[in-house]
């Protein structure tokens, strides 16, 4: 019988381990270059989500106003009414989706009278803290988180001799909490290059963790749920001029905003479903003509269940408001820079 080896080379073997050796190399650095491209592109993507949120933020915040015979319809009379609020964004870092920002907000009511007085004003002082809950700008999702010590500057006591609320002199104090889910939609880009944004906040406002001034139980909404609802409309109002570079400027032109509020604690002699009580709610139009910035003409109507200005909270009136209005206002192109 004739036996055959087949003898392999040495040298074959290990042309072949090598061979096999640098494919499985390179798969293992072309997964790990796709892996780290991928890690890469995600946080490329959070950074930019979070950049374009805090833009959502200031854009979300109340406006500034000024209106000449303030709330018509109020019980008092007034020469002029204004409100000055801003938000000072401390933490807007682009690495974090965390955002932190202070809000003072100032309102006054100057009244109708010789000295034209404003007896007391409204401040406002807050700290908000933002959580991004998606990376998409264009259909955001986000909480928040607020605290608010509202007072007067009075320091008279809040009760008349008779039992009645001071609303000359009368200290007002109170601190609450507003925790908020905010979520919106700008719709896509039109042929006019037009488009808009629906804006929603949902949230609830507690009172009594903190200290307050005892005045406010006689009736005072210490509980509300809240809800708010913003229509914005966006166009392009400087087109391409002759002879120079291509520019696209976007400009908010106009804003329609609804607030309601509706307090769920329990008040004296009022029960829960006493809307002339418990009701506070606006609808206001802003609209901005081509050649102003950062302006807008303003028209508010709205009730008064409980007056929120401070002392006044017993005021229950239906009011008008004209006037100008201003904020954080998208006055530039989304897909163009400028």
């Amino acid at each position: 019988m004739l036996i055959i080896y087949a003898v392999t080379k040495p040298s074959s073997i290990l042309q072949r381990l090598y061979s096999m050796m640098k494919t499985l190399l390179t798969l293992a650095l072309y997964f790990l270059s796709f892996h780290l491209f991928a890690q890469d592109s995600l946080i490329i993507k959070r950074e930019f989500a979070n950049k374009q949120y805090i833009n959502i933020y200031k854009e979300n915040s109340d406006f500034s106003y000024t209106s000449p015979a303030g709330e018509l319809g109020a019980p008092s009379k007034y020469v002029i009414n204004g409100r000055l609020t801003t938000t000072y964004m401390l933490l807007g870092s682009y690495k974090s989706p965390v955002a932190f920002s202070i809000i003072p907000d100032f309102t006054v009511r100057v009244r109708n009278e010789a000295s034209a007085g404003v007896r007391t004003p409204s401040y406002r002082l807050g700290s908000v803290l933002y959580a991004r809950l998606n990376m998409n700008p264009e259909d955001y999702k986000y909480a928040e988180l607020a605290f608010t010590h509202h007072s007067n500057g009075q320091d008279q006591s809040a009760l008349n001799q008779d039992g009645t609320v001071n609303t000359l002199t009368g200290n007002f104090n109170a601190n609450y909490l507003t925790a908020s889910y905010r979520f919106g939609h700008l719709t896509p880009i039109g042929a006019n290059e037009s488009y808009s944004s629906f804006n929603h906040r949902v949230g609830l406002q507690w009172y009594k963790f903190f200290r307050y001034e005892p005045a406010l139980d006689l009736g005072f909404g210490f509980t509300r749920v809240l809800y708010n609802f913003s229509w914005r409309k966006y166009d392009q109002i400087e087109r391409n001029a002759r002879n120079k570079a291509k520019v696209k400027t976007k400009k908010e032109t106009w804003r329609l905003n609804t607030e309601v509020s509706y307090a769920v604690n329990k008040i004296p002699a009022k029960n829960l479903g006493n809307l002339k009580k418990r009701l506070n709610a606006e609808i206001n139009f802003n609209y901005s003509f081509p050649f102003m910035n950062n302006v807008f003409l303003m028209a508010a109507a709205g009730y008064y269940g409980e007056d929120n200005y401070n002392i006044y909270f017993q005021d229950h009136y239906g009011y008008l408001r004209l006037g100008f209005s201003s904020g954080f206002l998208r006055n530039r192109s989304r897909h163009y820079d400028n």
